[in-house]
């Protein structure tokens, strides 16, 4: 391969001109002709029999070379680009310039990733705050496990209540006509869960068991089914049978049976710390966030589209292989949300817009400052991985290619530079009091 251009267009991309070698170019014609000879049939001549002479005087001298280019190109593009120095972004558009007795003339239009400038992104002034944990979250906590750990029993002394579960007959008419779908025997309905019909489950409280009663309601103007859309119904409901939950008591026994702690109180402290945990993660996640934030607004660079259009596949690989280990996929989510592909890419956009220019902006940092990882911390990332995947470190060394590792440790150890350099300040007031004039 010899590189014979490198140029910068007006549109911002790379031209690259490239020879392969006649002698090159011929050994790939031959070894095309001896993969598809077999397939060809010359009059005179035996299946797979007639010589390339033959067959490129019947079909043309270039009827091979398609396939010698799609051979060749790969491996000469691959080299070009190395020549070049390029960081190439996105998909080459190829084309061949020429093809004589010289050789092949291939020509490749790229992105490359952009030149890139910041400043001033250490000793950001940043604000991290952390909020405080109150009574209320420790309770909801509580109370989860408490209904995690509750029991149903019968109703019989009182009526139908909000929280109770109403096991009912049914049946729906619109126009004193019968509609389908709108009949139930024995459905259980939780009253003041806002799964029926708007106004049903409140016609339901304050009846008693064995209660026959008619439910006046209005569906929705945007219900699914169009011929009851706007329409007044009745239904004739029959109440069969009240359930209530009922809550364990918080005592000592309680907290001994659902966790490793004797006390109400220690169980409270534990929860607590949990909750304390949770806020401080919390706080962390915001306070990086907004670090990102400040480094996409220092960031200056002419960012080519390719490199949008590909993090944006990315994320939606990413998505769809999350969904197929929940045992779903890209399809069946289509299906079921009436989202299509373009507008699931559409969503992703921004997020994948702010990963590429972060990303952009924590390389120019690691390379500002010198920053790279030792052997012993390359390592030590293999063998992180191998655990996280549960595999040998060796394995992983041979999917995983080292400059990948070392590029990603780069940008992890610029965040933790610039997270270690910012100046935590509090927060201002929204509004500040005019001062007296």
């Amino acid at each position: 391969m010899t590189l014979m251009k490198n140029e910068k267009n007006d549109k911002g991309q790379i031209v690259l001109e490239f020879k392969v070698e006649k002698e090159i170019f011929d050994a790939a014609v031959e070894k095309e002709y001896r993969k598809e000879v077999k397939n060809i049939t010359v009059p005179g001549f035996r299946k797979g029999k007639a010589p390339r002479s033959v067959v490129e005087k019947m079909y043309g001298k270039g009827v091979f070379y398609e396939g010698a280019f799609n051979a060749i190109l790969p491996e000469a593009y691959e080299a070009a680009v190395k020549e070049a120095a390029l960081d190439v972004v996105g998909q080459p558009e190829f084309d061949v310039v020429s093809c004589d007795e010289n050789g092949v003339v291939f020509s490749a239009v790229v992105y490359v990733k952009p030149e890139v400038e910041i400043k001033d992104y250490l000793g950001m002034e940043v604000t991290r705050e952390v909020a405080p944990v109150t009574e209320e979250e420790i309770e909801n906590e509580i109370f989860g496990v408490r209904n995690r750990n509750s029991r149903e029993t019968d109703v019989t002394d009182r009526a139908a209540e909000n929280g109770d579960t109403a096991t009912i007959d049914f049946e729906g008419f619109a126009d004193d006509v019968p509609f389908e779908g709108g009949k139930g025997t024995d459905y259980p309905l939780e009253l003041g869960s806002g799964s029926f019909i708007p106004g049903f489950e409140e016609q339901v409280v304050g009846h008693s068991i064995g209660d026959e009663f008619d439910v006046n309601v209005t569906f929705p103007e945007e219900y699914h089914a169009p011929d009851l859309a706007g329409k007044a119904a009745v239904f004739k409901v029959k109440l069969n049978k009240l359930q209530k939950i009922e809550l364990p008591e918080l005592d000592d026994e309680f907290v001994k049976d659902v966790s490793e702690f004797d006390t109400v109180d220690a169980y409270r402290a534990d929860w607590k710390a949990k909750l304390e945990k949770q806020h401080e993660e919390r706080a962390d996640a915001a306070f990086e966030n907004d670090l990102m934030k400040m480094l996409m607004d220092k960031l200056v660079a002419e960012i080519p589209e390719p490199m949008f259009v590909e993090e944006t596949e990315n994320f939606v690989r990413d998505y769809d292989n999350r969904l197929r280990m929940q045992g779903m996929d890209l399809n069946l989510y289509f299906k079921y949300t009436g989202m299509t592909l373009e507008q699931l890419r559409e969503q992703m956009r921004p997020q994948a817009e702010s990963q590429v220019k972060c990303r952009l902006a924590l390389e120019k940092i690691a390379e500002l400052e010198g920053i790279a990882p030792s052997d012993e911390e390359i390592e030590e990332e293999y063998a992180t991985i191998a655990k996280a995947y549960n595999m040998e470190a060796d394995q992983v060394k041979s999917m995983v290619a080292t400059d990948a590792i070392v590029a990603d440790m780069k940008v992890k150890k610029a965040m933790e530079l610039v997270k270690e350099k910012a100046v935590i300040v509090a927060k201002k007031d929204e509004e500040t009091p005019a001062e007296n004039a």
